[in-house]
């Protein structure tokens, strides 16, 4: 069987967590939704009372991490979202945690075909060398829309025009940073979900995936 690598971007709200994961489970490969890194940085320091603009306190925490912080449920929350877009600008932060991200792509566990891996810089910066990278995206407004659903189904109360302040806030961040700054490789794959339902989304992913891996195994 071939060794799969799938590097998965985009902005926040386009879908492609629920992309990565639902290709990981179609083609049996290991998941990292790379912006937990981030946004496990940006708890500890706002648990810690740390000043989220603190170089050195950023650094020192980010080579503090280890796997498990990935799996406290609070990471989900809007806040530790904007603390960890805050952070994610830092060179050094960055560095520290691609040697993380490598390290989980080199080294799949023996039962997983490869690895797919979403983020904001997987296919220009932290795989480079992937043979599938896609790009997801959608308008700021769908993915407020999609946000505000989200919170309202968890009970949480919510103005669409925030959400939606906050989403174009971010991706100014994102897309304006010095290092690594959100953008698709030029052989991305471009898959605008705007107008499409998850499943018409998973379709075209692994048509594209099938194109580069046709002898890959695909759970029914």
């Amino acid at each position: 069987m071939p060794s799969i690598m799938i590097a998965i971007d985009g902005p926040a709200g386009a879908g492609k967590g629920t992309l990565a994961r639902r290709l990981g489970q179609i083609y049996r490969l290991a998941h990292l939704d790379t912006g937990l890194l981030y946004r496990a940085v940006g708890l500890k320091m706002l648990d810690k009372g740390e000043d989220l603009a603190d170089k050195q306190a950023a650094i020192r925490t980010a080579l503090s991490l280890k796997a498990h912080d990935l799996r406290n449920s609070a990471l989900r929350d809007e806040a530790v979202g904007n603390a960890a877009s805050c952070i994610a600008p830092l060179k050094e932060v960055r560095d520290i945690l691609l040697t993380f991200q490598r390290n989980f792509a080199n080294n799949p566990p023996p039962d997983k075909q490869g690895v797919v891996l979403d983020g904001r810089d997987i296919g220009l910066v932290v795989l480079p060398d992937a043979l599938c990278k896609i790009y997801v995206t959608a308008s700021p407004e769908v993915r407020a829309e999609r946000r505000l659903k989200e919170l309202h189904e968890k009970g949480i109360d919510s103005i669409y025009e925030a959400i939606l302040e906050d989403i174009k806030m971010r991706d100014t961040r994102d897309q304006t940073r010095q290092t690594s700054p959100l953008r698709p490789a030029q052989n991305a794959y471009i898959l605008d979900t705007s107008e499409m339902e998850i499943n018409e989304v998973v379709d075209k992913a692994c048509v594209y995936v099938d194109s580069k891996y046709p002898k890959a195994y695909k759970h029914s």
